[in-house]
C-alpha cells in the first residue's frame, strides 16, 4: 500500500504538490505559461502564408509515413518501367522523367527545409536573448541582495566569515559586454 501511494506522488503530481506547498508560485507559472502560450499564437498569426505553406510541407514529408510512400512511389515507378510487369505499359523506360520529378521534389523539399530551419534559428536566438536577459536581470538582483546583506551585515555589527575581497567582487554588477569579450578571446 505505501508502495502504491509513493508511486502515486512521484513524477506527475509533484508539480500539483509544490502548487500545495506554495500557490502564489502556481499562479506566477500559471501566468507565465499562459503569457508564453498567447506570444506563440501571436507570432503564429503574424506568420506569412508562404512560410506556413513551407512548414506544412516540412511536416508533411519529415515523417516514415511520407519516406514509405515515396519508396513505394519510386519502387512502382522503377518495377513498371524497367518491364517487369508486362501487363503494364511502360511510359519512362529511360527514366528520364523519374529523374526529372526526382529532381524538382528535391529541388522543393530542401528550399522548404530551409525556410523551416532558418525559422527556428531565428527561434532559438531569440529564446537565446530572452534567457540572456533573465540571467542578466538575475545577476543584477543578486548583486543588490548580495550588498543589502552585507550592509545589514556591517550595521549590526557581525563579523562574518567570509573574504571580504570576494564579497567586494560579488558586490560588483557583471558587465555583459565584459564577458562576451572573455569569451570571445577564449574562443580564439
Amino acid at each position: 500500500m505505501q508502495k502504491a501511494e509513493r508511486t502515486s506522488q512521484h513524477p506527475k503530481s509533484s508539480g500539483s504538490a509544490s502548487a500545495k506547498a506554495n500557490p502564489a508560485l502556481a499562479s506566477v507559472m500559471e501566468r507565465n505559461i499562459a503569457s508564453l502560450i498567447e506570444r506563440r499564437r501571436r507570432e503564429e498569426a503574424r506568420t506569412r502564408w508562404q512560410v506556413r505553406i513551407a512548414d506544412a510541407a516540412t511536416k508533411l514529408t519529415g515523417n516514415i509515413a511520407f519516406v514509405n510512400f515515396r519508396l513505394l512511389w519510386f519502387g512502382s515507378w522503377v518495377i513498371i518501367n524497367a518491364g517487369l510487369i508486362p501487363v503494364i505499359p511502360r511510359w519512362d523506360p529511360t527514366f528520364s522523367i523519374l529523374g526529372i520529378v526526382a529532381s524538382v521534389e528535391a529541388i522543393f523539399l530542401s528550399t522548404f527545409i530551409l525556410i523551416r530551419q532558418n525559422r527556428m534559428a531565428e527561434a532559438d536566438r531569440k529564446h537565446a536573448d530572452f534567457d540572456l536577459q533573465v540571467s542578466l536581470l538575475a545577476e543584477h538582483e543578486i548583486t543588490k541582495i548580495v550588498a543589502l546583506t552585507s550592509a545589514i551585515a556591517d550595521r549590526l555589527g557581525l563579523d562574518l566569515d567570509v573574504d571580504r575581497g570576494e564579497l567586494e567582487e560579488l558586490k560588483q554588477h557583471v558587465m555583459p559586454e565584459t564577458v562576451l569579450d572573455k569569451l570571445d578571446d577564449l574562443s580564439e
